[in-house]
């Protein structure tokens, strides 16, 4: 993997959002939630698309403290256009795990 600057990282705008909807996304071409994520007043509400029904269910998610990066341009998925990356790990049967705060931190507020 290609090096970069700490310039270039500064770049990717990662912060921290709350779930405030969560819908199943049959549709999709891989088992996937629809997610409407609250990143504060700065940056407003943003939609994800997230191959995450290995560890989480639609009802489980609501008001959960997620990172994503705001400052990807959007992405059509299937018929729903997704303007955030919702970031996580694989564990150790491919299913994502999603990456946020272990403490409640207030929304937007920007990964240091």
């Amino acid at each position: 993997m290609a090096e970069i600057t700490f310039n270039d990282f500064l770049e990717v705008d990662i912060r921290v959002g709350e779930v405030v909807r969560a819908e199943p996304y049959p549709e999709a071409r891989k088992p996937a939630i629809k997610l409407w994520i609250d990143f504060g007043p700065e940056i407003g509400e943003k939609r994800s698309s997230a191959q995450i029904m290995a560890h989480y269910t639609p009802e489980g998610l609501i008001g959960k403290q997620v990172m994503g990066v705001v400052n990807f341009p959007p992405r059509q998925i299937g018929k729903f256009m997704s303007e955030v990356l919702v970031l996580g790990l694989a564990d150790q049967n491919g299913g994502i795990v999603l990456i946020g705060p272990d403490q409640n931190v207030e929304k937007g507020e920007r990964m240091q």
